[in-house]
């Protein structure tokens, strides 16, 4: 028997990804958004949501460009702490060790230990709410080899993406 509930954000799990962005002085951040998802083909376009107070909000609304990586199981405490920490408080890819990459398009960096990067463009941004939709054309994509199939696209197998579950507040 169904039961009705409280209508919430009950699509799981969500793709998360680190998304690195840069400031007018050329400093970089990282947040990790669980918001993410796929919204056109031709042009392949992609959104990211993110809350006005957040730090990277900023950087990415004045710039127009962010970088969508995409990273592994093993980066889990990674993932999380560029979600918990603020870019206003902490070099996000000093204090992890992470490798900033200029990107071929976009001045935000990508994350050279994420095996996969997505250069994105700006094309739009509309107010929903609590969130800010971000809505950005994919305008060069970067692939480790190790990660990809015989025919040049991703194993996901050899990948393997975390995805967030928001209700549970856990990572897959």
């Amino acid at each position: 028997m169904k039961k009705l509930i409280k209508k919430g954000t009950y699509l799981f799990p969500t793709p998360t990804a680190m998304v690195s962005c840069v400031a007018e002085d050329g400093a970089t951040n990282i947040i990790t958004l669980a918001w993410v998802g796929v919204v056109c083909s031709d042009p392949p376009v992609v959104s990211i949501s993110i809350r006005p107070g957040r730090y990277s909000y900023d950087l990415i609304k004045k710039s127009g460009e962010f970088v969508v990586n995409i990273p592994r199981e093993e980066q889990i405490r990674e993932l999380d702490f560029c979600g918990v920490a603020s870019g206003r408080d902490v070099d996000k890819f000093k204090e992890l060790g992470f490798t900033p990459v200029p990107g071929s398009q976009v001045a935000a960096p990508l994350i050279r230990e994420c095996p996969v990067n997505l250069e994105c463009r700006v094309i739009d941004i509309k107010s929903l709410g609590a969130h800010d939709l971000f809505l950005g054309e994919i305008v060069a994509a970067h692939m480790d080899e190790e990660v990809m199939n015989e025919k040049g696209t991703v194993d996901i197998a050899k990948l393997r993406p975390i995805a967030y579950c928001p209700q549970a507040s856990q990572y897959w």
